[in-house]
């Protein structure tokens, strides 16, 4: 991707490759003036409503993060204000693999479904999309102990083990998000998709350390409440992009709890309003929990559990030997000693060896095409571990390049064959190569034999760390990049062609100042042809409530839109909140803010 544009900024210059294959171009024309409009309501509801509520100054955040009430963001004024606090933005196409995005915000990037949601999930939208990801995230990112806490809960995200059922999940709530946000999904398509994810939701076994972790993110980042269990503040981006359950959250009925480290047993439905919400008293807090969960995480524990952990995995994992050297495939087997130790570890599949996360030269995926297995443990008879022993001290016990040699690791495999080569790092013996190589178990089971080829035999007493994904994600990992040069242009019908028309000259009159006279004339072409509409109604009703002007048509409009509310349930809070927004004027409330 030579025409990777990184903004100027330099989080996003700063990203490695296999992140890059999810960004996709905004596309900032492809926005509709109905869009635009979306995004302006929700924005003057959030405003009106978060004052009160919301953690941090709302408009000072919104600023810094290069957003407006008045226009969707565009990616390069954010990136502007954003490189000043070290931290930048992309746009992405939707869901994108958890693991990933948790690897965006360990490089202080914050990643942005380029989509907004449609006027019918005005009020929440089950996929990402640019209000929840710039509106709810990029205004508290100013905040150095919180996005202290967002880039560290990133760098351990990416390393956190998930199940198999962690992807089937993944999947089936992307393809779920994805049909709800399409135009015109047949309903029984959209039922089928519910139960197929209702079905994997209700057999997901034991939580995998990435659910875990997802629910300290979904109770912090997305729900997070932060100050005093009787009065908290919001600071979760889920809350603050969702305008109907910010408001409903601080109601009674919604428990509030204080957050710990018992809040990972609380699980969370992303189709429901929470039942409880958790409070923390500082952002602090929130990297203490975190650290207390880490420690019982793979990546710190190493052993047994961890390599149980990369085979439910099922994808690649890496499992680190208290050499350094890191074994990077999809783990299938396992030995264990008498006293429960490692006694062996096996990978199946495209394989890659790597030393401080850089891929060893001649042993990446295709040479380890089929898989790699090595013992793990201390010669028999031996006090010393052998990635400790120099080279004269392997010659004491017969191990020297182009000379043939057997021995016995205390769990019993017996290796005997020729030495090829042995590879030393900072002074630590790492990988030792044989030719007509056999390698055996003391109940005689064969783990190598010659005519499998060259032996490679990873060293180390112990495996000290296993993480999910490789340890050289660049050279592992395959660029499946997905052209973003395709066309973006969406045909509309002309009825919604002439509706994107009145919103355009709407906005124009309400920005300009001028041109009032059209005012009676486009809306009688919205009772006319376009009677589903609501919002372009209100955005008249808001000039005309403002401007003194045609009192008689703003009377008209008012009770137009009020019998909408009454006989469109669908539409009655919506409604009812935006005549309260025009009365009470978010301008206003800014500049008092602002000073």
């Amino acid at each position: 991707m030579s025409d990777f544009n990184d903004f100027n900024n330099p989080q996003v210059a700063n990203l490695p490759k296999h992140l890059r294959q999810f960004i996709v171009e905004q596309h900032y024309e492809k926005y509709t003036p109905i869009d635009q409009a979306v995004w302006r309501y929700v924005m003057r509801q959030n405003y009106s409503y978060l004052k009160h509520v919301a953690f941090y100054p709302y408009i000072k955040g919104l600023q810094r993060a290069g957003l407006s009430i008045e226009h969707i963001p565009d990616l390069q004024t954010m990136n502007d204000n954003l490189g000043k606090i070290g931290w930048g933005a992309v746009t992405v196409d939707g869901f994108i693999p958890p693991a990933a995005f948790m690897e965006y915000q360990a490089y202080r990037v914050l990643v942005i479904a380029a989509d907004i949601r449609q006027i019918n999930h005005i009020e929440y939208t089950p996929a990402p999309d640019i209000i929840h990801e710039s509106a709810g995230h990029a205004p508290i990112i100013a905040d150095t102990d919180y996005n202290n806490y967002l880039s560290y809960f990133g760098s351990i995200g990416t390393k956190a083990m998930f199940s198999a059922k962690d992807f089937e999940l993944y999947e089936a709530i992307r393809n779920l998000s994805i049909l709800k946000e399409a135009v015109d999904t047949p309903e029984d398509h959209i039922a089928r998709a519910e139960k197929h994810l209702q079905q994997i939701s209700e057999n997901m076994g034991e939580p995998s350390e990435m659910a875990l972790l997802s629910r300290l993110h979904w109770w912090t980042v997305e729900y997070g409440l932060i100050g005093t269990l009787e009065n908290p503040k919001i600071y979760g981006a889920g809350l603050l992009s969702s305008i109907g359950e910010s408001s409903t959250c601080m109601q009674d009925d919604v428990k509030k709890l204080w957050y710990n480290i018992d809040t990972i047993n609380y699980s969370y439905d992303i189709t429901k309003p929470q039942p409880q919400l958790f409070v923390t008293k500082t952002f602090q807090n929130l990297i203490d929990v975190l650290e207390t969960f880490a420690n019982t995480m793979a990546f710190r524990k190493g052993g047994v559990e961890s390599i149980v952990k990369a085979i439910a995995c099922k994808n690649p994992a890496t499992a680190v030997y208290s050499s350094g050297l890191q074994v990077t495939g999809v783990f299938t087997d396992m030995g264990v000693d008498e006293n429960d130790q490692l006694s062996f570890i096996k990978t199946t599949g495209p394989s890659a060896l790597a030393i401080d996360n850089n891929q060893l030269e001649n042993h990446g995926k295709f040479y380890h095409k089929d898989g790699f297995s090595s013992p793990v443990g201390k010669l028999k008879g031996h006090q010393n571990a052998l990635e400790d022993l120099n080279l004269s001290q392997l010659e004491e016990l017969g191990i020297v390049e182009n000379k043939n040699t057997s021995f016995t690791f205390e769990s019993g495999i017996h290796v005997q064959g020729l030495v090829k080569s042995i590879l030393q790092h900072k002074g630590k013996t790492i990988l030792i190569s044989f030719e007509d190589c056999t390698v055996k178990e003391s109940n005689g089971n064969i783990l190598f034999q010659p005519d499998w080829g060259m032996y490679d035999m990873a060293i180390g007493q112990t495996i000290i760390s296993v993480f999910n994904g490789a340890a050289d994600k660049g050279a592992y990992e395959e660029i499946t990049h997905i052209s973003d040069k395709q066309t973006h242009k969406v045909v509309y019908d002309d009825t919604t062609n002439a509706l994107h028309n009145i919103y355009k000259t709407v906005r124009l009159i309400r920005e300009r100042a001028t041109g009032y006279e059209q005012l009676p004339i486009l809306f009688e072409a919205l009772k006319s042809e376009h009677r589903h509409d609501w919002l372009s109604a209100m955005e008249i009703l808001e000039i005309l409530y403002h401007k003194q002007q045609y009192p008689d048509l703003e009377k008209e409009i008012r009770i137009y839109l009020e019998l909408k509310a009454e006989n469109e349930p669908e539409q009655s809070k919506l409604i009812h909140d935006g005549l309260h927004v025009i009365k009470n004027p978010v301008t206003q409330l800014i500049n008092e803010e602002e000073k």
